[in-house]
């Protein structure tokens, strides 16, 4: 029976990995025909983090959990719910949530996958919240794992200076010291579906000797158009979070973004008018990681010790689908 208790659903540990192994501009120099200062001007990233060929997305993703665990003081037995996060799952099937599952043995827990590319942190957070206040479970571990490498195309100088490798991982509960999870918007836009996507590898083209040759198993991406949709629906959706929290731009403590792209997180600053030191950036150092990229910046912000109870903090994401979703957490003590 479920409690009449209001239920408070709040991030209770986080945690992060990222691979050893650094490709900075000088090696994609040598790679493709682009420059440091071209990739800087740009994109503002100077270095990403690339997995080693034998590490997978379950492996980070396994390595950001027991960081989030132990930060929440939970164990795996506690765990009743894995959700992962994720556009470059180990396999198509079994789910990379099962095999994460079974890494932590965490064997009272359900476990699944969603996808919902650069925005995947964010939706994985709204359904936390909608079982969480539900009653249906009690300890969720939220994973968002990508090893964007083993898609990418590092003859494409469009695309190839713009990924890396990565995961974090969180620990939502009803109870405990953290973050309260706030309002969320989420939205997608399917019309604008082909701006980003991974042409080969589903239904529709299955992989064969001719997608392959024709080299339909990378990323494909419009990047001016994709561009022009970031900035206009992140804002949008920031708009609407404060809206249903009822806070005023100003009292927005720090802005956590997407790091795909400098040029799109000052963008955004600038429209909310955030102090750039109160914008918390990633993308110099490990590019775009897909999903993994809010929570890996999180989890930074966090061991930091710079937020203070009551701070507020604005998450906000764009992605393939088009996706896109925001969300306010609150520093709480209670």
């Amino acid at each position: 029976m479920i409690s009449n208790q209001i239920l408070k659903p709040r991030i209770i540990g986080t945690g992060a990995y990222l691979p050893e192994r650094i490709l900075n501009n000088n090696d994609l120099e040598a790679m493709v025909e682009t420059t440091d200062d071209w990739i800087v001007s740009r994109t503002g990233i100077k270095e990403r983090r690339i997995a080693h060929t034998e590490e997978f997305t379950s492996d980070m993703g396994v390595k950001a959990a027991l960081i989030a665990l132990e930060k929440s003081g939970l164990l795996a037995a506690d765990i009743d719910l894995i959700i992962c996060a994720t556009i470059t799952p180990d396999y198509t099937f079994p789910s990379t949530a099962a095999l994460v599952q079974k890494e932590l043995g965490a064997k009272n827990a359900a476990a699944f996958d969603i996808q919902a590319a650069c925005s995947g942190f964010i939706y994985g957070l709204s359904i936390a919240k909608s079982y969480l206040v539900s009653g249906m479970y009690k300890n969720i571990l939220l994973v968002a794992s990508e090893k964007l490498s083993s898609i990418v195309n590092y003859k494409d100088r469009n695309t190839c200076v713009l990924f890396g490798d990565g995961a974090c991982a969180v620990i939502i509960a009803n109870k405990g010291l953290g973050l309260l999870i706030g309002a969320i918007s989420l939205g997608t836009d399917g019309e604008q579906a082909s701006l980003l996507k991974l042409p080969a590898g589903g239904s529709k083209n299955p992989a064969s000797l001719e997608t392959v040759q024709n080299e339909m198993h990378f990323i494909l991406m419009d990047g001016k158009e994709t561009f022009k949709h970031a900035v206009r629906r992140m804002e949008a959706a920031a708009k609407e979070v404060l809206e249903k929290s009822n806070l005023k731009e100003g009292e927005i403590s720090w802005m956590i973004p997407h790091q795909a792209n400098i040029r799109i997180i000052d963008a955004m600053a600038k429209r909310f008018s955030v102090p750039d030191e109160r914008v918390y950036k990633t993308v110099h150092k490990y590019g775009n990681t897909s999903a993994s990229s809010i929570g890996i910046a999180l989890f930074e912000l966090m061991n930091k010790g710079v937020v203070n109870k009551g701070d507020h903090l604005l998450l906000v994401a764009f992605g393939a689908g088009l996706t896109w979703g925001a969300t306010i957490l609150t520093a709480t003590e209670e």
